[in-house]
């Protein structure tokens, strides 16, 4: 099959850019549709792309699509062309997600002049060498990419959280001979508690109507349970129940937006036996009601 064939009936996905500073930005990609989808973005000359797999499958397609490359779970790409502007154009499988992070040259070197030698593309004889390299997300990397993408940060504090987190993804990308955080978090040497934890996420998020108790949950990823708190903290910066609330009332934003279903079926769908409590909850997430934040919608699409 043609790259061409491979590309027809593509939807297209979500694409979010979020800035870091001048010629600094992070893409957060999803495909929440039950077939492929297409992110596309034009990206100039003179910029480095580093992808990150987070979950499911991707494809990154150049050269007017004769030139694909794979981009597995848990794998990342870096890119960097002088001669040509590399646009993205990736196609993500149903509920795949990735991260990207893209950067000037320019910039890219000023943070690293004094250790140029030991980035292959920043010494002088690769000064005008494409450069491309595949590397497998270790753990802590996960972590900060799965802290990024959950994150949940105050309004006047976000966007100096992100600034932070990019800048530590992007050294610990590069500190490939130590584990600079391991010692800080324990779940980071190992690989089958990282694992137990994010099942632990999965798990209450596939019940957020019913969920487990801690004790319960604890049990079935088989983790104790204040190992369980502790690694939850540390690689979704909050605590398990905090951040099911803030997934559920995510969730009961959307389905309010999409006009499929009213307050009552909304509080049902994600837990909530009656509608008061459901709306009080909404209220001390939006600081507004359910109601009046649909109203307010309709006012801004009229």
């Amino acid at each position: 099959m043609s790259t061409k064939e491979t590309l027809k009936n593509v939807a297209s996905g979500s694409l979010r850019m979020l800035p870091i500073e001048a010629e600094v930005y992070l893409l957060r990609g999803e495909n929440e549709q039950q077939q492929p989808a297409l992110l596309q973005r034009e990206i100039e000359t003179g910029y480095l792309q580093f992808h990150f797999g987070l979950k499911g499958r991707a494809r990154l397609f150049y050269n007017n699509d004769s030139y694909i490359l794979d981009l597995p779970e848990e794998q990342s790409l870096i890119l960097y062309n002088p001669q040509h502007n590399l646009p993205l154009k990736m196609e993500l499988s149903p509920g795949a997600r990735v991260f990207s992070l893209v950067m000037s040259i320019r910039r890219f070197h000023s943070l690293f002049t004094n250790e140029a030698d030991s980035i292959p593309f920043l010494k002088e004889e690769y000064k005008e060498k494409r450069y491309y390299q595949q590397h497998p997300i270790g753990a802590a990397l996960s972590v900060v990419l799965s802290q990024l993408w959950n994150e949940h940060m105050h309004p006047s504090v976000r966007e100096l959280y992100i600034r932070a987190k990019t800048y530590e993804l992007l050294s610990l990308y590069f500190n490939r001979n130590a584990d600079a955080q391991a010692e800080q978090c324990p779940f980071l040497v190992d690989e089958e508690n990282l694992g137990k934890i994010r099942r632990a996420k999965e798990i209450i998020i596939q019940r957020m109507a019913e969920p487990p108790t801690l004790a319960e949950l604890s049990q079935e990823i088989g983790l104790p349970l204040k190992k369980l708190k502790e690694g939850f903290r540390q690689i979704y910066g909050d605590s398990v129940y905090s951040y099911l609330f803030d997934y559920k009332m995510e969730s009961a934003r959307k389905m309010l937006e999409s006009g499929k279903f009213n307050v009552n079926e909304v509080g049902l769908k994600i837990g909530y036996s009656t509608a008061s409590h459901f709306i009080s909850a909404f209220k001390k997430k939006y600081h507004t009601t359910p109601k009046k934040y649909l109203m307010a919608l309709a006012q801004q699409g009229a």
